[in-house]
């Protein structure tokens, strides 16, 4: 079983962004260790939003030092780039022509409130934790989110 950490940007990100950040998370993945121990780890951009941080914790486990190192890297990435990844006040969601959007809540609210996001609109749940999960609890029907008890 994998670990998994999931870094929402501010924005929908360029290609050219991507591609940066694709090389600075090939770096940081080859040398990311844990007490010495090599993690077997990989990291990717998913749907120009999405950074995603996966670790096989059956070959090393990661300690808080590891995670306070990727959180690290994770802000000077942040930094370097003008991306927020920490903002949690920013709803990602799958839209009727089946597209990726990001929202703050304001406008989020606004989209319930006229009826572009229902029950069944697809949001997207960053609190996930482990690879399982990635592939069946992080696209969840707003409905079945967390998010529905916050927007109630």
């Amino acid at each position: 079983m994998s670990r998994v950490w999931i870094y929402q940007a501010d924005r929908k990100l360029d290609a050219g962004v991507v591609s940066f950040l694709e090389n600075d998370l090939e770096s940081f993945v080859a040398n990311w260790t844990a007490h010495g121990s090599a993690l077997y780890a990989k990291g990717y951009i998913k749907d120009n939003l999405f950074l995603i941080l996966e670790v096989d914790e059956s070959v090393a486990g990661v300690t808080g030092c590891s995670i306070d190192k990727s959180v690290h890297f994770i802000k000077s990435l942040g930094e370097r780039y003008a991306i927020d990844f920490f903002d949690r006040m920013r709803v990602a969601y799958i839209d009727e022509n089946n597209m990726v959007q990001i929202a703050d809540r304001s406008e989020f609210e606004n989209l319930i409130k006229l009826g572009s996001i229902t029950a069944d609109t697809i949001v997207f749940n960053n609190l996930i934790t482990s690879s399982e999960e990635l592939q069946d609890k992080w696209q969840v029907a707003f409905k079945d989110s967390w998010h529905a008890k916050i927007f109630a």
